[in-house]
């Protein structure tokens, strides 16, 4: 290794020597690991990996270098741990190199570790906090106390703005940004939907009053149940108007609607998630990207609809009686494969069926 020497220190007090890139600062974060071969774009650009240092546990990274065009929104992460970089990326569409867009968005970079042995004490212990550093003497004791606080006010958008849709607009679509990727709204804008969307911490009436014929629940960081806000303006609004949540915006319908929430040991990250269509039997290969989950047995007012064929997690709710359903997994798929890019139509059906514009 020709660069700076660096380490990523985990709180169980495992060591990893490696090389420093991207932006030489020391961080802290929760230690996760994502599965995709491609997408890490996508990845570094998701904001719900606020507040965590990010494994990719595919071994070459950087290939293709970076491209503007496939950002999903303002990167967030703490931190990125790769096992080998790629200075010299081939690709017509790249801009730069993975070491300069971490050096630009101030996001520190660590190369050249074993990530299978990260990976598999993850894994084995569940997640921990960890530190990349260029100090071989970190104190782990800083570790301790480390939490993900404030996430979702920290990634969402900074006031209302919206996009028009492709062609003629047929449906009106009010968007909570609890730190949305980019392609949920390209998703709808196709569908001939305009998307407005509106900050997390947006109060109910504000959005029953505007006539709109749909509302999006987006993805997001951290624990759903520290939302507390967010949650009441969820049951004000459910009911009253069309609804369908994605990933955070699942778990904060499911709580919002008496249901219970809580940590999964390592969490689903990657593109290669079977989900189980609880009704038909089929299997779906998703994105997913998540640290909790909604305790099934504590769905009450609505009906499990999709479980993770790994581990029986809820994977999404159908709630009839209030015009909504959600989905743990990403059918917009950004990176990953297009398998429950039908959701989006479902949505379109149900606005199309309509229960009337809400009024405040």
């Amino acid at each position: 290794m020709n660069g700076k020497k660096g380490y990523l220190i985990l709180e169980n007090g495992d060591r990893y020597e490696g090389e420093l890139f991207g932006c030489e600062k020391e961080s802290v974060g929760e230690l996760v690991f994502t599965t995709g071969m491609c997408g890490y774009i996508e990845t570094i650009t998701d904001p719900s990996y606020y507040g965590q240092i990010v494994v990719m546990t595919f071994p070459l990274i950087g290939n293709y270098g970076d491209i503007s065009s496939d950002h999903e929104g303002r990167p967030a992460l703490f931190g990125f741990v790769v096992r080998e970089k790629c200075d010299e990326p081939s690709n017509f569409r790249c801009e730069r190199t993975l070491d300069e867009f971490l050096k630009a968005e101030g996001i520190p970079g660590l190369c050249g570790i074993d990530t299978r042995s990260v990976t598999e004490t993850v894994r084995e212990r569940g997640t921990m906090n960890a530190a990349i550093t260029g100090d071989p003497c970190f104190d782990v004791k800083k570790l301790k106390d480390y939490s993900v606080r404030n996430a979702v006010r920290s990634v969402t958008c900074g006031g209302v703005s919206v996009s028009e849709p492709e062609g003629p607009a047929n449906y009106s679509v009010a968007l909570i940004d609890y730190g949305a990727k980019g392609n949920i709204v390209r998703e709808l804008t196709k569908r001939g939907c305009r998307v407005t969307v509106f900050p997390a911490g947006t109060e109910a009436g504000t959005v029953l009053s505007g006539g709109f014929d749909g509302l999006m629940l987006s993805n997001g960081p951290g624990d759903p149940a520290e939302n507390t806000f967010e949650i009441e303006q969820i049951r004000k609004m459910l009911g009253k108007i069309p609804a369908f949540g994605i990933c955070l915006g699942h778990q904060l319908m499911a709580l919002a609607s008496g249901a219970s929430t809580g940590k999964l040991k390592y969490g689903h990250r990657g593109a290669n998630q079977p989900v189980t269509a609880t009704g038909t039997g089929r299997t779906y290969i998703t994105t997913q990207n998540q640290g909790y989950e909604v305790i099934a047995d504590t769905v009450k007012e609505g009906n499990v609809s999709y479980v993770n064929a790994n581990d029986g997690s809820c994977e999404g709710v159908d709630y009839p009686e209030k015009h909504a359903f959600s989905v743990q997994f990403h059918p917009e798929a950004c990176a990953g494969p297009h398998d429950t890019e039908f959701l989006f139509d479902r949505f379109i059906a149900l606005m199309k069926e309509g229960i009337g514009h809400a009024e405040g």
